[in-house]
């Protein structure tokens, strides 16, 4: 940039208007880097041009390449939101959160025809048609059209009809006439208005809302029946009980007929996925999901509101209730939007406990478990670093990204029980095979320095003597203190090249070895993110096993007390009831049944428990 134009560029953002609305960064050629939207265009617009470095490496990458700017004033926030959508998903530019291959995905097509068709389409043209979907797995929408195929005589030929080609019989019945795949409006033997109810039945049935369609269909067939046109009623029941065999298959979450979408998001770094449930008079009839790039340093509520607005801008149904697994950032302005793009009120709520925290939970699962399948496909290529752990190499200054990454943790109470868990995390993702779990021989006072280095021994002149390859990152939960008994060890095995770093948990500080101030990574970034999880994840691990440990105890101690119950016994008794509360309310005949376990001894472990 020319000092001419950065003094051109510093005139037009001081004279940027104190209203909402859209702006749209450009760089050297015209091309659309980035848009957003502003409760206040002036202050929103030179927060990026201020002289203090953007957080995210991404941003200041987009900053520099910015030789240009527009803006479009609006009237309210809602407006500016509506329009940032508008613009985002006509030009989808390359700094915005964006859905991936959305275009692709396929949808059911209602044709706008005389006599309209049910296809299957990926493109979405503004052609007068209905669409619905998009449907992200074909195997579903492949068998709701053979379920529609089924239940209404819909035509599957691609003539043109009109009342000339029908008046002349210019187009022949074909098989699907026979078979009663459809009613023959080709040559006229069901008639427009007949044809487009049934048109509007099969809307309602792939909106879900089959209760009022069997409702109607009960209707017409008890009326055929009671003009003896025993042939038609036949043919309602038949659709009848084709619905309702499609109803079996529906997950049912709710008694009461409620319409509603669950929603949720998981994130990694760059990229979301995002899950839809729909819910339709009580039942979840589709899943949903769509992974979403560009999303370095948002927040869940920054990106859950992107992906309903990129969903909902051409949807044709929107439910009067939207459950949320994050809050939005503008709830006000896109309860606004969706409101009037249904005609009713539609309320954005994020429940934390009950039926709907349990739903929003379910589709939360999905989608982190969608998540977790595309990372592990991406880390499949090895030559790919995820965003976390490119954070990490640069954050904390390693001589190679930290694919590798080993994490210890202790947990004990009092020094008893002690086991400490070693966890393993390859490109980010858990690596379960490569978990462990050590229990403490060493000390039974509560002493976290001297069990760390025993476990970081213990691993690690196992990696030695059996040549497995060392990780590129130890991560060790604690401070100085956990840090510093880590690193001693590692130099006793000649394994002191390893980094080696420590956490702590009050302020989430890392620490290094030799360095006595905390390392300054911030708080939003996502390699602190993925340390967190790896501490959070050992601290599990270790909390899981340490409780096994302590039952265990109290359940051999328990039974240390009788005569003439040794080690081989206990374990047993143990093996044969599960718990101690068994043991105790089992009669004489039960314990006689224990291998190894004579009857005298079967009436004194019985006696032991009810003196």
């Amino acid at each position: 940039m020319t000092k001419e134009h950065s003094i051109e560029l510093k005139k037009r953002l001081n004279s940027l208007p104190k209203q909402p609305g859209v702006y749209l960064f450009k760089d050297n050629s015209g091309a659309i880097l980035y848009i957003g939207k502003a409760k206040l265009l002036r202050s929103r617009v030179r927060s990026y041009f201020h002289n203090s470095v953007p957080e995210y490496a991404k941003t200041q990458i987009m900053v520099k390449k910015i030789q240009d700017f527009e803006y479009i004033v609006t009237d309210t926030e809602k407006e500016a939101l509506i329009l940032e959508a508008n613009l985002v998903k006509l030009h989808r530019p390359r700094y915005n959160i964006n859905l991936k291959d959305d275009k692709s995905y396929p949808y059911i097509k209602i044709t706008n025809e005389n006599f309209p068709r049910i296809i299957p389409t990926r493109k979405k043209i503004n052609d007068g048609g209905k669409y619905f979907g998009p449907y992200t797995e074909v195997r579903p929408l492949r068998a709701l059209l053979r379920t529609v195929g089924k239940i209404f005589q819909i035509r599957n030929c691609d003539y043109k009809l009109t009342q000339e080609t029908i008046a002349k019989h210019s187009v022949k019945l074909c098989l699907d006439y026979h078979i009663k795949r459809c009613g023959g409006p080709c040559e006229g033997l069901v008639s427009k208005e007949e044809y487009n109810q049934m048109i509007g039945e099969v809307q309602e049935f792939l909106n879900g809302h089959t209760k009022s369609l069997l409702s109607l269909l009960t209707q017409k067939m008890q009326e055929a029946a009671q003009l003896h046109r025993f042939e038609i009623a036949a043919s309602y029941r038949d659709r009848i009980n084709e619905i309702t065999i499609f109803q079996s298959r529906q997950k049912v979450v709710d008694v009461n007929p409620v319409d509603r979408d669950i929603i949720a998001v998981a994130s990694d770094t760059d990229v979301a996925c995002g899950v839809i449930f729909l819910e339709r008079e009580g039942k979840i009839i589709a899943r949903r999901h769509h992974m979403l790039d560009n999303n370095t340093g948002r927040m869940k509520e920054e990106i859950i509101q992107s992906f309903i607005m990129q969903i909902y801008i051409n949807e044709e149904y929107i439910p009067a209730e939207l459950l949320l697994s994050h809050s939005v950032v503008e709830h006000k302005a896109l309860e606004e939007w969706l409101s009037e793009r249904r005609g009713t009120s539609v309320h954005l709520l994020t429940p934390q406990k009950g039926d709907k925290a349990k739903l929003v939970q379910m589709c939360q699962q999905n989608a982190e478990l969608l998540l977790q399948e595309l990372l592990i496909q991406k880390q499949q290529r090895k030559d790919y670093v995820v965003a976390s752990v490119q954070a990490l190499h640069k954050e904390l200054h390693l001589s190679q990204p930290p694919k590798l990454i080993e994490a210890f943790d202790i947990s004990d109470i009092q020094g008893k029980d002690a086991v400490a868990s070693l966890v393993t995390f390859r490109n980010g993702v858990p690596f379960k095979k490569g978990y462990r779990i050590f229990k403490i021989r060493t000390t039974d006072v509560p002493d976290d320095f001297a069990m760390i280095a025993e476990a970081v021994e213990r691993r690690y002149s196992r990696v030695l003597a059996e040549k497995e390859q060392p990780p590129d990152l130890i991560l060790v939960d604690g401070g100085k203190g956990q840090l510093s008994a880590a690193k001693t060890v590692l130099q006793k095995l000649s394994l002191g090249s390893i980094p080696v770093i420590g956490l702590a948990k009050r302020l989430d500080e890392v620490f290094i070895p030799g360095v006595s101030e905390a390392q300054n990574i911030p708080k939003t970034s996502p390699g602190l993110h993925l340390l967190q999880r790896i501490r959070d994840e050992a601290h599990r691990f270790a909390l899981m096993h340490h409780r096994k440990q302590r039952k265990k105890r109290t359940l051999l101690s328990e039974l240390d007390n009788i005569p003439g119950i040794g080690e081989v016994r206990k374990r047993a008794l143990i093996a044969h009831f599960g718990t101690i509360a068994k043991i105790r309310t089992a009669n004489v005949p039960s314990l006689e049944q224990v291998k190894g376990i004579p009857p005298k001894l079967a009436q004194t472990v019985y006696d032991y428990f009810h003196k």
